[in-house]
């Protein structure tokens, strides 16, 4: 592992990271077979479609407008945005309301208009060593972006999963912030979320080698926290902030700053936790509701895998929205207002397919990523899509 706070490295750690490559178990989110810097379709998908046109240069973001106030989400009336992404993965807006979209298999990240529409080439990210679930993931803005312009993003390397960092303006200027998280052809995890605290939080996952979840010398199957120069912000002086995770690709914050963490089970319960320091999710020794006599984490709510295999997760309100991948769902999650949650909903169920991305844009709308062309999907012709749902 390690923290680089400026173009100088300032500290580095070795870390010992075994990397089992497993066969993916059933609620594994993906067994697409890729290798090099483009990385062919997978063969149920259809063609894809042409790239999109990088222009020579694009315009610096809006920074006038601010996220609107939390309100309730209209899910009966979704929006098709943009059609014919490849595998899209992360997403995160900018103040002016366009999207950055990542794409997990060509590496690609793409700047998307406000009102959906053709996407533009922003970077490819040249490090990326795309194969079975790993890529270009999770992306997120820098807390003062206004001021410093970075975008971090979340990606399988030939060594490692990492953070790296590059400025908008100039996408090529790329620096790593945080190294040595184990790498896997399954469970890289991948979500990277700022928090109200101003600190760095990356999901991991355990890349089928269950041990690392519990090994306190790995990044592998935690939630790890740190600042925006990739320093350990916990009071022990480590990056984990919690650990027992077995493959965590959502991460949401309530209003009250609590971070709920989304998560991939085994073969029957997938889960999401309200993660704090020191928490233990319990895996391997623990799957669902089994929170091995008070010594690990009780979820907040459990799904059957083949009603989830959850992914990206958003907070609007006092609802979580988790999307679905097998489920084939969006899921509403109400909660309590003190860490609890009440009975699930699902919405949407079939009518888009595997879902993989949800986030709350500046307007305070919802918008989802598709993942139908990734392997496991039935993908259509307009595959994949990003949606819209509009705030009430």
């Amino acid at each position: 592992m390690s923290r680089h706070p400026g173009r100088t490295p300032r500290r580095v750690v070795a870390l010992a990271v075994a990397a089992a490559l497993l066969g993916a178990a059933g609620c594994s989110d993906s067994s697409t077979s890729a290798t090099g810097d483009r990385p062919v379709p997978s063969p149920t998908a259809p063609a894809a479609p042409p790239a999109p046109t990088a222009p020579a240069a694009l315009p610096p973001p809006d920074l006038s407008s601010s996220a609107a106030p939390a309100r309730t989400i209209d899910t009966s009336r979704p929006e098709v945005l943009t059609t014919g992404l490849e595998v899209p993965w992360g997403l995160a807006f900018l103040p002016s309301g366009e999207a950055l979209v990542t794409e997990r298999e060509t590496a690609r990240v793409l700047r998307v208009p406000a009102a959906g529409g053709e996407p533009r080439v922003v970077t490819t990210v040249r490090d990326a060593d795309p194969a079975g679930e790993g890529g270009l993931l999770g992306i997120a803005l820098s807390p003062a972006f206004p001021e410093d312009d970075l975008v971090y993003v979340y990606v399988t390397t030939e060594d490692d999963n990492r953070v790296v960092r590059f400025p908008l303006s100039s996408p090529e200027d790329v620096e790593p912030v945080l190294t040595g998280i184990p790498k896997g052809t399954i469970h890289n995890g991948g979500r990277i979320a700022f928090g109200p605290d101003g600190l760095l939080h990356v999901g991991t996952g355990d890349t089928g080698d269950t041990a690392l979840s519990q090994d306190d010398d790995s990044l592998g199957g935690k939630v790890l926290r740190v600042t925006a120069d990739g320093e350990p912000a916990g009071s022990a002086g480590s990056p984990v902030l919690s650990k027992g995770h077995r493959n965590v690709q959502g991460l949401a914050f309530d209003e009250a700053g609590r971070l709920y963490a989304v998560e991939f089970g085994q073969n029957r319960f997938d889960e999401v936790n309200q993660v704090s320091e020191g928490s233990n999710g319990g895996w391997p020794e623990v799957e669902g509701d089994d929170d091995g006599g008070g010594r690990y984490l009780a979820p907040v709510v459990t799904w059957q895998t083949s009603e989830a295999s959850p992914s990206g997760a958003a907070v609007v309100g006092d609802v979580l929205y988790v999307a679905a991948l097998r489920g084939q769902r969006l899921w509403q999650v109400p909660l309590d207002g003190a860490g609890g949650a009440g009975a699930p909903t699902s919405v949407l169920d079939g009518e888009f397919g595997r879902l993989r991305a949800a986030q709350r844009a500046p307007d305070g709308s919802l918008w989802l990523l598709t993942s139908n062309r990734d392997g496991r999907g039935d993908p259509v012709d307009e595959d994949d899509r990003i949606l819209r749902l509009a705030a009430q």
